[in-house]
């Protein structure tokens, strides 16, 4: 299975850090935001993984090389401009699967979040979506932040994730780590700019999104206030220096 890391976003609110810098690339704990999801990548086994890019997205490929020294198959997925969630799964279609019709399920994940989840926890999941009649999705779900305090989704008692909260539901927010089929992009014209929230919607309605909650360390970096002190918490955690951007 290949994992795809999504890195095309500028981070507006991330300026002025990411007017020359790509927001993945910024450090936290003496390494870019970007290389803990590679590194916990290779540890839960993803060999391949592909990285969509827009803006300054040269420094990537640039910091990051081919992966060989993660141990990893780096393959990269240029966008003219942010195609958007998407768009950009389906610009990236040819490098995730050779037959995407098939349906073939992949791992998703920010390269701005910084989180402690083990994404070996999803492969029984992926192997018990391969080959189901129609595509579905699985959405890691977190305690709402405060900067989202309504959050996402509700996820029942079942495991599907529902549209509102309940009484024993409450609701939770997408951590942005999710798995999906390849044939829920299939339809989208490679180059379109095409958001992500309507397809989670329809698979939440039609019942063909399941979820897990994970209480474990997450946080989505927006803004330099929030990179500045996650970075000195896990330098406080580590006891290292913070190396330079790259």
């Amino acid at each position: 299975m290949k994992a795809m890391i999504f890195a095309a976003g500028r981070g507006e609110r991330m300026r002025p850090l990411t007017d020359a810098h790509p927001k993945p690339l910024l450090p936290v704990g003496g390494k870019p935001l970007i290389v803990w999801k590679i590194e916990a990548l290779a540890r839960a086994g993803f060999k391949d993984i592909v990285i969509n890019h827009a803006w300054l997205g040269e420094q990537i490929e640039q910091a990051l090389g081919d992966g060989n020294r993660f141990g990893v198959r780096l393959a990269y997925s240029a966008e003219p401009s942010a195609l958007e969630t998407a768009g950009g799964i389906a610009q990236a279609l040819p490098l995730l699967s050779a037959a995407p019709e098939r349906g073939e399920i992949f791992l998703a994940v920010s390269g701005d979040i910084f989180t402690d989840y083990d994404f070996r926890a999803l492969l029984p999941r992926a192997r018990a979506m391969a080959g189901a009649p129609e595509p579905r999705m699985h959405l890691v779900m977190v305690p709402n932040p405060p900067f989202h305090p309504d959050g996402d989704f509700a996820l029942g008692a079942d495991g599907l994730l529902l549209p509102t909260p309940t009484a024993t539901a409450p609701s939770l927010t997408f951590g942005n780590i999710g798995l999906y089929d390849t044939r829920l992009f299939t339809a989208i014209e490679p180059g379109q700019k095409v958001a992500m929230t309507p397809y989670y919607r329809a698979a939440v309605a039609a019942g063909l999104a399941s979820g897990e909650r994970f209480d474990g360390a997450w946080e989505n970096v927006g803004t330099p206030a929030q990179l500045a002190a996650l970075d000195a918490t896990v330098l406080a955690r580590a006891g290292t220096a913070c190396a330079p951007l790259p």
